[in-house]
């Protein structure tokens, strides 16, 4: 087995311990609770990358986990766009501008990945986004301002995000734990990203995994 298919294997056990852990009461309560599951299919996943390369060269989608990497000197996703490098899951279909939405996925970080926005609540009143989720250095944050894992690189998390339009607030569990909670930014269409997005001094490399990406509502 090469390098990359070990990883992969080790990925999915990790994923099944996680889920053994949930049926057995370790991780306390279900942020989904309440929450209803939304269709999703092929065409709800639209990939940004480098403009002038194949998609198979910045992205993949085995065994039900998609892989996104990017490198710092790649060009952006459109020929006009001033914005850095990506290659991003650009959820497609599920724009919102009221109620309660969530995401959820389950992330692998590789050691290395750097300067780089893994996560996006798009749409703000002031700035482009309500919630960004950045590696520096392996720790995971809330933009810079609040640290969310201090050791991400090489493990699977389960994150889910939940966005009350009307109540204008942010919360951000990690393995089911409520590690934030904070105003949102305004605006009036919002909409879920995942993947890698280059940041300020990013590494030359940068790649995230998620496997069974979601987006829900609450009735």
């Amino acid at each position: 087995m090469g390098s990359s298919g070990f990883v992969l294997a080790l990925f999915y056990i990790v994923l099944l311990h996680l889920g053994i852990q949930r049926a057995k009461g370790g991780v306390s309560g279900d942020p989904t609770d309440g929450f209803i599951s939304l269709p999703l299919n092929a065409s709800n996943f639209v990939i940004q990358r480098h403009y002038d390369v194949p998609e198979n060269k910045r992205y993949s989608f085995i065994h039900g986990v998609h892989r996104l990497w990017v490198y710092s000197t790649d060009k952006p996703h459109t020929p006009t766009s001033k914005t850095g490098p990506r290659t991003e899951i650009r959820i497609h279909g599920y724009d919102y501008s009221s109620g309660v939405w969530q995401f959820e996925g389950h992330g692998y970080v590789p050691k290395g990945t750097s300067g780089v926005c893994i996560m996006q609540l798009f749409g703000a009143s002031s700035q482009a986004t309500t919630l960004a989720m950045v590696v520096y250095n392996g720790t995971l944050s809330y933009y810079l301002s609040s640290v969310l894992v201090p050791h991400i690189y090489d493990q699977l998390f389960r994150l889910n995000v939940i966005h009350d339009v009307g109540a204008g607030k942010v919360r951000v569990f990690i393995n089911g734990v409520l590690k934030l909670e904070a105003n949102d930014h305004g605006g009036t269409s919002h909409y879920f990203k995942c993947g890698v997005y280059s940041q300020r001094t990013p590494s030359h490399y940068m790649e995230s995994r998620w496997k069974g990406i979601k987006v829900l509502k609450k009735m």
